[in-house]
């Protein structure tokens, strides 16, 4: 067996396209309909498809899960954060844990919660 996809919700695809693709370079390999797969394994579903699914509604903000990147040049990652056109809402801004790594935690226009930090 093998892991191909993590999947999130998102309330506005065309929205979370954009700004995946802006921030992280994730480029769309199909989009289908309220379902988006792009590169690196991620998967945007339309909240209302995933409730349907589920039948619950989902829970922003709920910090159950987060997406994990890496980044050799933090510090310019961290600023382009600061100057890009999304009002980020950060967890921390840019810290050093003390083994050393260095991270940062924000979340994505629709909660999902993400940490960037260097390998």
């Amino acid at each position: 067996m093998q892991l191909k996809n993590v999947l999130i919700v998102v309330n506005d695809i065309e929205r979370s396209k954009k700004f995946y693709k802006d921030i992280f370079g994730l480029e769309v390999i199909l989009d289908n309909e309220g379902n988006v797969i792009l590169t690196g394994g991620l998967v945007l579903q339309d909240a209302t498809i995933w409730a349907e699914f589920i039948e619950s509604l989902v829970i922003p903000h709920n910090n159950a899960s987060e997406l994990y990147f890496e980044e050799n040049n933090i510090e310019e990652f961290a600023q382009k954060l600061d100057e890009s056109p999304y009002d980020i809402e950060y967890v921390n801004r840019l810290m050093t844990h003390s083994w050393g790594q260095k991270v940062i935690r924000f979340y994505d226009p629709d909660g999902n919660l993400i940490e960037v930090g260097t390998p």
